[in-house]
């Protein structure tokens, strides 16, 4: 094991998009594990678009970071030195860590991976924190019933991508927006969405929603905000239910968007609207893992993920999620078992 550790910093806050300048990727030591710790070697780490809100100096449902923070993220390590009895070297294990080579984490803090079960990647993805969000915003929050009609934004996304697949499993028509041709494509084909719209392409999103979901919407599970949620809101069904689980076409405004303009459309129609923070089900934690593991493993639950080689490359990856680079999962390989 090298004694020199690479780990990337909050460099400056951003205006706006981010880019290269608000990173830093400093050399520090190795760190060492305290009692009831773990001293891990990073395989992969998750960037996601929830971390931009991190990077303002405001509230948040997620704590800020100070410029010089190192950033921080879901990781799937493998154990390289145990100060506890739970875990052994070369044990492989999930939980929140920096972006870095090595990094220390509480033993009570982390999830044991099973590369039986899926790839290791697949722990941040489909088997970690968006598959849940996935789990229970579309079960809890959406309330799918036999028949329903599903409409997901961001549909080829970690989450929305689950979303789709848990909504079929309960007899939904399932509808969802995505950005490329290959996108839409795989939501069809290879998930079994009912109908996808490539909304880079599409002038008229009312019209396509009229095509897709030609009797209205019944859920809606929105990862995205914008004038495509406009677009829904004026095709919702009675007792419409949405799910607000992310709303990235805004997360690097400077300034808050005039509206919301469309709330008068759920006032006939008695839509309701509930915000969506997956850490609300933590004592559930444990149901959803054992169901989503148990979908994946016999098949009926597809993954996907996008993987950017190299820590040095994180910020690039984390900078693709707003030009909508990944399908699935965004994740970077930091090091492979093998790696020296």
């Amino acid at each position: 094991m090298t004694n020199t550790n690479r780990e990337w910093l909050l460099a400056e806050r951003p205006s706006g998009e981010p880019d290269a300048n608000s990173f830093e990727l400093r050399e520090t030591d190795v760190p060492i594990p305290a009692p009831g710790e773990l001293l891990i070697r990073t395989l992969f780490l998750s960037v996601d678009p929830y971390m931009r809100g991190r990077m303002r100096d405001a509230e948040s449902y997620a704590e800020p970071w100070d410029v010089g923070d190192a950033l921080k993220g879901g990781v799937v390590g493998e154990v390289v030195e145990s100060q506890s009895d739970a875990y052994d070297a070369g044990d492989l294990v999930t939980g929140e860590g920096r972006w870095a080579d090595y990094a220390t984490l509480d033993a009570d803090d982390v999830a044991p991976v099973d590369p039986s079960v899926a790839d290791p990647e697949a722990y941040l993805g489909v088997l970690g924190m968006p598959g849940r969000t996935a789990y229970f915003g579309l079960l809890e929050v959406g309330e799918p019933k036999p028949g329903d009609t599903v409409v997901v934004s961001g549909a080829a996304g970690a989450v929305g991508s689950v979303v789709g697949q848990i909504a079929k499993r309960n007899g939904c028509r399932v509808v969802g927006f995505a950005g490329s041709d290959e996108k839409t494509a795989w939501l069809t084909d290879d998930l079994g969405f009912d109908a996808a719209i490539n909304y880079k392409t599409t002038d008229d999103y009312r019209a396509a929603l009229d095509e897709a979901a030609p009797d209205g919407v019944d859920i809606y599970f929105d990862n995205v905000g914008g004038p495509i949620t406009d677009a829904v809101f004026t095709r919702l069904n009675l007792d419409a239910r949405v799910a607000v689980c992310g709303q990235i076409a805004h997360y690097n405004d400077e300034s808050v968007p005039t509206g919301p303009r469309k709330l008068p459309q759920i006032i006939p129609v008695r839509a309701k609207i509930e915000g969506l923070l997956v850490g609300d089900f933590a004592t559930r934690f444990g149901e959803a893992s054992e169901r989503l593991g148990q979908w994946v493993t016999s098949g009926d639950l597809e993954h996907r993920e996008t993987v950017v080689e190299g820590l040095e490359n994180a910020p690039d990856a984390f900078l693709g999620l707003f030009s909508g680079d990944n399908i699935g999962k965004q994740v970077v390989r930091v090091s492979g078992p093998d790696d020296t």
